[in-house]
């Protein structure tokens, strides 16, 4: 069953927020994934996955293990700059604790999963809510002032240069937010991904696992950015739903 067109946050002068909830057949306080699209914060939606990937397999094989998949709108760089993006995670966070009952979801069971842009806010959830339970990321940026970039770079979804805003580029890096209380996370990415490079996930597993936390790191290797490259892309979906499956449903 799929509740589509949920309105989950109204800001005044922006567009509705929209999710559509997954559910999986016949199951009772099913545990809830929220997939974040990528998009480099300027596009991406929350009906298509990238296109390596199988067509609907993270949605599908979620609910397939019996876990219920939230898949979330939130605001593009052209419409808001950072934090919108984290607090509209927040308050589809916000939105699906409140209405766990009416759907059968299971509010003390919430994992996140986003791939690329998505993958940054998912761990920036990860780190900053206190109902994240496991956090999936692929191929995110996790500190962003240690990305290759010029000092004249513009950034538009942070909204300014980050050469000269290090308090915006710490805020916005999932990184910087790491405490013991942080959840399990599993980090996957491309060891030739050119756009974001694989670096950017070794550091957030080191820091995660020497603040005492759980991490796990897939190198994939030889695959580009959105795992261009590999072969099989939906061998890593079925690997990222069995840690899912594993942090949230024993």
């Amino acid at each position: 069953m799929i509740h589509e067109q949920l309105t989950y946050s109204v800001i005044r002068g922006f567009r509705p927020l929209l999710l559509d909830l997954h559910l999986p057949d016949n199951a009772e306080r099913a545990p809830i994934v929220i997939w974040i699209h990528g998009g480099d914060f300027h596009s991406g939606d929350r009906r298509r996955l990238h296109r390596t990937f199988p067509r609907n397999s993270v949605y599908t094989s979620l609910t397939s293990a019996g876990i219920a998949c939230a898949t979330i709108d939130y605001r593009l760089s052209a419409e808001a700059t950072w934090p919108a993006q984290r607090d509209d995670v927040a308050a589809a966070i916000a939105f699906l604790l409140a209405n766990a009952d009416e759907y059968g979801l299971d509010a003390d069971r919430l994992g996140v999963w986003g791939d690329s842009a998505g993958g940054q806010l998912a761990l920036t959830a990860g780190m900053t809510s206190q109902h994240v339970r496991a956090v999936v990321a692929w191929y995110p940026i996790t500190d962003i002032a240690a990305m290759p970039m010029d000092d004249d770079f513009y950034s538009p979804w942070l909204g300014c240069w980050p050469a000269t805003n290090p308090d915006r580029v710490a805020d916005a890096s999932p990184i910087t937010h790491v405490t013991a209380d942080a959840p399990p996370c599993l980090l996957v990415h491309g060891t030739a991904d050119a756009l974001v490079p694989a670096s950017q996930s070794a550091r957030m597993h080191a820091r995660l696992l020497d603040t005492g936390v759980e991490s796990t790191y897939q190198a994939i290797a030889g695959a580009g950015h959105g795992f261009e490259g590999h072969r099989d892309v939906g061998a890593l979906v079925t690997d990222s739903v069995a840690y899912l499956r594993s942090r949230l449903t024993a």
